[in-house]
C-alpha cells in the first residue's frame, strides 16, 4: 500500500506548468450558470464534456442554433428600430389615424425589442460561459419557448414594418455610414472573446468533420470582419479642415417639441432656438383665408370633437375662418405629449400652449418678416366643391404680396402647380422643387433649391446640384447622428423637429480623419489576431499535455476526485484481501 501511493503521483507536473495543465471546475459559478440556463441547480446535475465528446446532443444543438439565430434577429431589429427614432412621431400619428386614439406605440415597441434582446443576450452569455467551462448544454424548456417567442416577434415585426414603412431600411443603411467603424470594432472584440470556447472544443473534439465545420465557420466570420473596412464608406471620415459649415435649421411646423405644431407659439420657439427658416403647411378656408394645418382634417390637432362633434371628419378647408378661430389648437399637445417633452415646459409656457388657436398664413408671414427668417410651405389645393379650388394659388400670392410685409425673396416657393405663372407674377420668389428633376428642367424653371426627404442624401447628388448653384434642403432630420451625417455630406439646410437640440452642436458626431480610422482599424485587427493565436496555442498545448500526461487527467474536477477515490478503494481492497488471507496463518502460528 505504501508503494502504491507514490505511484499515483508519478508524472504529476509541479509549479506553473501544473497550474496551466490543471482543469479547474468553478463549482459555485458552474452551478449558478447551469441553474440559470437549464434550471439544473444541484452540483451533480452538471455534466462535463469529456475529451473527444460534443458539447451537447442533437436537440440541445438545435436549441443553441435557434438561440444564435434569435440573438442575431433581435439585435438586427433592435438596431433597426433604434435608428428609426428620428421618425417615431410619424409612426405614432400614423397609428392614430388608423386606430382613432393616441398612444406612443413606437416607445412600446422599442421597450419590447430591448427586453427581448436583453433576455436572449443573457442566455447567449450563459451558454458561452458554460462552453468556456467545458460544460454540456441543457437548455430549460421555458427558455426554449422564450427563444421561439423572441424569434417570432422579431420576424413578424420586421416584416410588418418593412411592408408599411420600408423607407426606414434606407435610414438603417445611412446609419451604417456613421456607426460602421465602431460596429466593426465591437464585432471584432466579440468574435475575439468567442475564441476561448471555440478553441477549447475544437481541440477536445475527435470528429474531424465537426472540428472542420466549427473552425471553418469561425474563421470565415473572423476574416469577413477583418476585411469589412475595405467596403466601408463614411462621409464623416475626413479631415476637419475639409468640413463645410453646419446645415442651416428650418423649424418643421415650428418647434413641435416645445409647443403645439403650426401655432404662433411654435414658430416663436423655433426662432428662439436659432432656426434660420420656418416650415409649415397651408390650406385655404371655405371663405378664402389661407391658414396653417398639416392634416386634411382637424381631428388630430384641435378640439373639433367638442365644438363640432358631427364634423370631425370634414376636410379642414370646408370650415370658415370664423369657425376655425373658435377651435383650440394647443390643448392636445399637453394631453397627448407627442414628443414626451411637454413636462419640461414651465407653468407659463404650459398655459400659453393650452390656449393656442389656429394660425393664419398672414400672422405666420408677419412673424417671419419681423425676424428675417426664410419660409417654406406645402400648399394644399382645396377639395371639390370648394369656392377657391381653382384660385388657391392666386389667393396665397395675394397674402404674400399685398397683405404681409415679408419680402418675396424670403419665401421658398415649393408648390409645383402653375410654377411658370408664379415665376412670372413674382420673379423674386425662390423657386424650390420637391423632386429630383434633370438639371436642365430645374434651370428652365428657375429652381434654386431642392427640398428632399433625407433618404435621398448623397454627397454626389448634392455636389452635382451645388455645381449649378442649386442648394439642398433635407427633411425631417431631428436626431444628432443624422444631422451629423448631413453635415459631413455637405447638405446646406435641414428641416427639423428639434432646432433647440441641433443648434447646440459645434461639430458632427463620429468625425475622424482617415489616418485615425486606419490606425483604429489596423490596431483592432492586429490585437485581435494576436489574442486569438495565443488562445489557440494555449488550448492546443494544454490538451496535448493532458493527453500525454503519465498520470492521465490532471484536474481538480469531479472526474479526477472520483478516479483518485477509485484507485484508493482498489488499493484498500487489495490490502484488505491480503490481511484476510494472512489471518489463518496467524491463527495456526498461535495454536502452535
Amino acid at each position: 500500500m505504501a508503494s502504491a501511493l507514490p505511484r499515483l503521483q508519478l508524472g504529476r507536473p509541479r509549479g506553473l506548468r501544473a497550474q496551466l495543465l490543471r482543469r479547474y471546475e468553478h463549482r459555485p459559478l458552474v452551478s449558478c450558470l447551469a441553474g440559470l440556463y437549464g434550471c439544473r441547480w444541484r452540483r451533480h446535475e452538471g455534466s462535463f464534456t469529456q475529451p473527444g465528446g460534443c458539447c451537447c446532443n442533437k436537440l440541445e444543438g438545435a436549441s443553441f442554433v435557434l438561440l444564435v439565430a434569435a440573438f442575431c434577429l433581435t439585435l438586427v431589429f433592435l438596431y433597426f428600430w433604434g435608428q428609426a427614432m428620428n421618425d417615431y412621431n410619424d409612426f405614432d400619428w400614423f397609428n392614430f389615424g388608423n386606430l382613432g386614439f393616441w398612444f406612443p406605440w413606437s416607445l412600446v415597441l422599442l421597450v419590447i425589442a430591448a427586453g427581448l434582446f436583453t433576455y436572449i443576450t443573457v442566455l447567449m452569455l450563459l451558454a458561452v460561459c458554460l462552453l468556456s467551462e467545458g460544460q454540456k448544454l441543457h437548455l430549460h424548456w421555458s427558455h426554449k419557448i422564450g427563444i421561439l417567442v423572441s424569434l417570432t416577434f422579431s420576424v413578424a415585426a420586421t416584416a410588418v414594418l418593412s411592408d408599411l414603412w420600408n423607407k426606414e431600411w434606407t435610414t438603417l443603411l445611412l446609419s451604417f455610414q456613421v456607426t460602421a467603424p465602431y460596429l466593426h470594432v465591437g464585432g471584432v472584440l466579440l468574435t475575439t472573446a468567442l475564441a476561448w470556447p471555440v478553441a477549447l472544443h475544437f481541440f477536445r473534439m475527435s470528429g474531424k468533420v465537426r472540428c472542420g465545420l466549427i473552425m471553418g465557420v469561425y474563421l470565415t466570420i473572423l476574416l469577413a470582419l477583418y476585411l469589412v473596412p475595405h467596403g466601408l464608406y463614411s462621409p464623416c471620415i475626413k479631415e476637419e479642415q475639409t468640413l463645410g459649415p453646419a446645415p442651416a435649421l428650418i423649424g418643421h411646423r415650428g418647434a413641435p417639441m416645445l409647443a403645439p405644431e403650426n401655432t404662433l407659439m411654435s414658430f416663436e420657439k423655433a426662432v428662439e432656438a436659432g432656426s434660420k427658416g420656418l416650415e409649415t403647411d397651408v390650406t385655404i378656408s371655405f371663405d378664402g383665408v389661407p391658414f396653417l394645418m398639416h392634416d386634411h382634417t382637424l381631428r388630430r390637432t384641435t378640439n373639433i370633437h367638442q365644438v363640432f362633434p358631427n364634423r370631425t371628419d370634414t376636410p379642414a378647408a370646408m370650415f370658415t375662418w370664423a369657425e376655425l378661430e373658435s377651435l383650440n389648437a394647443g390643448a392636445w399637445f399637453l394631453s397627448h405629449n407627442p414628443f414626451g417633452t411637454a413636462g419640461s415646459l414651465g407653468e407659463g409656457d404650459r398655459r400659453r400652449a393650452g390656449n393656442q388657436s389656429v394660425c393664419s398664413l398672414h400672422a405666420f408671414l408677419q412673424l417671419a418678416a419681423q425676424t428675417g427668417k426664410l419660409v417654406i410651405f406645402d400648399l394644399y389645393r382645396p377639395p371639390r366643391g370648394h369656392p377657391y379650388r381653382d384660385t388657391w394659388i392666386q389667393v396665397t400670392l395675394e397674402v404674400i404680396q399685398n397683405e404681409s410685409s415679408i419680402h418675396p425673396s424670403q419665401v421658398l416657393w415649393l408648390p409645383s402647380d402653375l410654377r411658370a405663372l408664379v415665376q412670372e407674377i413674382d420673379p423674386e420668389l425662390q423657386q424650390t422643387s420637391g423632386s429630383q428633376l434633370p438639371l436642365e428642367e430645374l434651370q428652365s424653371n428657375h429652381v434654386v433649391k431642392l427640398n428632399l426627404h433625407y433618404s435621398s442624401m448623397s454627397a454626389e447628388l448634392i455636389s452635382e446640384y451645388a455645381a449649378v448653384n442649386i442648394t439642398t434642403n433635407l427633411y425631417v432630420i431631428s436626431q444628432p447622428w443624422l444631422y451629423s451625417l448631413a453635415w459631413c455630406t455637405g447638405v446646406h439646410s435641414v428641416t427639423t423637429n428639434a432646432p433647440q437640440l441641433l443648434s447646440t452642436m459645434s461639430s458632427p458626431l463620429f468625425l475622424m480623419s482617415p489616418d485615425e480610422y486606419n490606425l483604429m482599424w489596423i490596431l483592432t485587427d492586429f490585437l485581435s489576431l494576436v489574442l486569438i493565436v495565443i488562445i489557440c496555442i494555449f488550448h492546443w498545448w494544454r490538451e496535448r499535455g493532458l493527453a500525454f500526461s503519465p498520470s492521465g487527467k490532471i484536474t481538480l474536477d469531479n472526474g479526477t476526485y472520483s478516479k483518485f477515490k477509485t484507485q484508493m478503494s482498489d488499493i484498500w481492497s487489495v490490502s484488505s484481501a491480503a490481511s484476510q488471507a494472512e489471518k489463518p496463518n496467524l491463527a495456526t502460528v498461535t495454536e502452535h
